[in-house]
């Protein structure tokens, strides 16, 4: 490669790497005078690159915003991580699945060969987990709408719609709570309802018109593929989260706010909490932010337990058996969750979790009884 161009890669190099620099630091580095870094960055300007003289004693160089996006350089570690992440960009549920495709294939086409082998051999295949329906799709420029107000701190104005898309009944999903998120599909049931019920939405002829909205937005965040938005409702006066595939941004936004303090002292605590139907803690929420929690000794090695749970403490007794903590919404789910270990159950309390227990016996053998066939 001819020096300079080598020199305007180096130098292209280090623009990128930090904010501000200046220009004696700049010769310094590439090892050539000062004049030969202000051609150099003459010649970049003239490739596109929007570099901004400062002025001062020192004088420096900056890699500023411009109206197009330049060629990038990345090392090694941010060329793969890149390839990865765009990868695993159909998962997001953003809109964004031909776009990722395209900058991956983009990417690749230039990466050096010895890094484009590391990419093709970590061949990542993302498979959303199956739905009674698809999974919402939220349009990109909503999200960047969202995003826009969460950073600049202005008052959000939307049109909020009830439901997204066809009404229907979901397993183990809650959508009687307007603007908050319903639990997951796949999670266990709201306190005070059966585990494992249908939660069934009511059936409209016509749809139900969007309900305006005005809050302060604080995070946008994902839970389970979907994207939800984190705000206190000015109207309610009150923490809200909202679904953003029912969002509909009006403009122009509203004042600026100050920030708020956030129930739970952050984001992944305040939404944990909303999801498990309780109210979001200082500190770790951990086994305690369940409504009903629960201790047991099982039948099983510690090591077997811990496979199959991913909340919880589990603590070895012996080869055999060992002490767990759970939590669930509620008792029969949390003896139901229990129960799928398949081994001998030693409650220690509460004694909810006992009687729990006992209603799912009496039910369960109930439901062994064979029934008589009804004449034809």
């Amino acid at each position: 490669m001819p020096k300079t161009s080598a020199r305007l890669l180096s130098l292209l190099s280090l623009l990128q790497a930090r904010r501000d620099w200046p220009g004696a630091l700049l010769a310094e580095r590439l090892d050539v005078s000062p004049r030969t870094v202000r051609r150099d960055v003459d010649r970049l300007r003239e490739l596109g690159y929007p570099v901004v003289a400062m002025k001062g004693p020192d004088g420096g160089y900056r890699l500023d915003a411009g109206t197009e996006l330049p060629p990038l350089l990345f090392d090694d570690e941010q060329a793969v991580a890149l390839a990865v992440a765009l990868q695993i960009a159909t998962t997001t549920g953003a809109g964004i699945e031909e776009a990722a495709a395209r900058a991956l294939n983009t990417v690749r086409q230039v990466l050096p060969a010895r890094l484009r082998h590391r990419v093709d051999t970590l061949r990542v295949t993302a498979v959303d987990r199956p739905a009674i329906r698809p999974e919402p799709q939220v349009d990109s420029d909503v999200l960047m709408a969202i995003g826009a107000t969460v950073h600049g701190r202005e008052v959000l104005r939307f049109d909020y719609s009830p439901v997204s898309g066809p009404a229907r009944a979901t397993a183990g999903t809650s959508q009687g709570c307007e603007g908050t998120p319903a639990a997951s599909p796949g999670s266990a049931a709201p306190p005070g309802s059966p585990t494992g019920a249908l939660s069934q939405t009511p059936r409209h002829t016509d749809p139900a018109p969007p309900l305006p909205r005005r809050v302060e937005p604080h995070h946008l965040v994902t839970w389970g593929r979907r994207w939800y938005l984190v705000a206190w409702d000015l109207d309610r006066e009150d923490w809200r989260t909202f679904r953003a595939d029912r969002i509909t941004p009006r403009t122009p936004t509203g004042p600026r706010f100050p920030p708020r303090e956030l129930p739970g002292g952050s984001v992944a605590a305040f939404i944990t909490a909303r999801f498990r139907g309780v109210e979001a803690t200082e500190g770790p929420d951990g086994v305690g932010g369940w409504p009903c929690r629960g201790e047991v000794i099982l039948a099983l090695p510690a090591a077997e337990v811990l496979r199959h749970t991913r909340e919880g403490i589990v603590e070895e007794l012996g080869p055999d058996r060992c002490r767990v903590v759970l939590g669930s919404w509620s008792w029969p789910g949390l003896a139901a969750a229990i129960g799928r270990f398949d081994a001998d159950i030693e409650v220690i309390g509460p004694p909810e979790l006992a009687s729990a227990f006992t209603h799912l016996a009496t039910r369960y053998a109930a439901a062994a009884q064979p029934r008589a066939t009804p004449d034809p």
